[in-house]
């Protein structure tokens, strides 16, 4: 065993999401959302750099010193898997790993509204799941590939650095590919991936123009592609999505992707007033034709208007899905405020008000 699973024992014992472990500083859990200081003494450079060496591959190591970071994932059988990342900062060697549990929870478990296992069954099209890192992304998604898994006869790729959740093949034969250790780069994954005879495919982040380019084609090529990007809202997905591209592309790019979205949903985490934990307050825009209209001739400003009136879709704002659990006492009034878009709607809840510059 491992010295640093012990710090996965107590991270699984006390429900952390995140181990942080810092060279010059105590190590930290981050439990329903704050970070909590371990009383054990503060690590050493050298001590931490050993510590983490040992879960470490040859190759994970070479990387890590050539360029002062590295992705990867670990897993402790019996206990949970482990997304880790190194980094180097100005006291030394740095590390924080997310847990990944062992069992996929449903979307009812995750508390999401019924439209979003829908997605599951879509023939074709892209589906973006959107927000801050560590919002949820990946569960949301692991959740809606359940559901594919469970209850389609299909093959499943995902594409992810590194794999997080691993779903075992049930009705669908699921592959699991990971950056750096079966494929290069998640371009050259998507290529591939192409000649794999997919129908379903997932991408774990959708960084670069090539890899959006090659996500829309295949959603356009009859597959149905999952993706994520680090945007905060439905119609800042859609732009963001359309600026990647050179100017002179993006007309076309438009008409490409309202043909093939079908769905965005843009998450964010909350910490829970009324048990530990926390929930997720989500934004759904589903593609109907008057959406991809607006997409196609540019005029994704209107997006919010056509969420506002879509309800009967399953679509909902994000300032309205935190409202919701505002008032059914699940979140604060002021974690409401701090994540909304749209902030003087949380103002007439607060005790005291803030005085907040951002809004002048």
């Amino acid at each position: 065993m491992a010295r640093i699973d012990a710090f996965f024992k107590l991270m699984n014992d006390q429900g952390a999401s995140d181990l942080h472990l810092v060279s010059g500083q105590q190590p930290v859990l981050r439990i329903h959302g704050d970070m909590e200081r371990i009383k054990y003494k503060v690590l050493e450079n050298d001590e931490l750099r050993k510590m983490l060496y040992e879960i470490t591959a040859e190759e994970k190591i070479k990387t890590f010193e050539e360029t002062g970071d590295v992705d990867f994932g670990y897993e402790i059988p019996g206990l949970a898997r482990y997304r880790a990342n190194f980094f180097m900062q100005k006291y030394g060697v740095a590390a924080v790993f997310r847990e990944i549990p062992s069992t996929i929870l449903t979307a009812e478990q995750l508390g999401l509204p019924g439209v979003i296992s829908k997605l599951a069954l879509l023939p074709r099209g892209l589906v973006l799941v959107t927000g801050p890192t560590g919002s949820g992304k990946s569960t949301t998604l692991a959740a809606i590939i359940d559901v594919a898994n469970r209850s389609r006869k299909d093959h499943i790729i995902t594409v992810e650095d590194p794999v997080e959740f691993v779903h075992k093949s049930q009705s669908c034969i699921v592959n699991h590919r990971e950056v750096g250790l079966h494929t290069k780069t998640f371009k050259s994954a998507l290529r591939g991936a192409l000649r794999e005879d997919p129908d379903i495919i997932l991408v774990g982040e959708m960084r670069d123009l090539e890899t959006i380019s090659l996500a829309i084609e295949a959603a356009s090529t009859g597959h149905l592609v999952f993706g994520t990007l680090h945007t905060s809202s439905a119609a800042k997905t859609v732009d963001r999505v359309i600026e990647v591209f050179p100017s002179h592309e993006q007309p076309q790019i438009r008409s490409t992707l309202a043909d093939g979205i079908r769905a965005v949903i843009a998450q964010v985490l909350f910490k829970r007033i009324d048990k530990k934990g926390r929930c997720a307050a989500t934004e759904i825009l589903i593609a109907t034709p008057a959406v991809r209209n607006l997409i196609r001739e540019g005029k994704t400003y209107q997006i919010n208007s056509m969420i506002q009136t879509g309800k009967k879709y399953g679509m909902i704002l994000l300032d309205d899905a935190i409202m919701d659990h505002y008032k059914a006492g699940r979140i604060s009034a002021e974690e409401g405020y701090n994540k909304a878009n749209n902030k003087a709607l949380f103002r007439p809840f607060l005790t005291e008000p803030p005085s907040d510059f951002t809004e002048a």
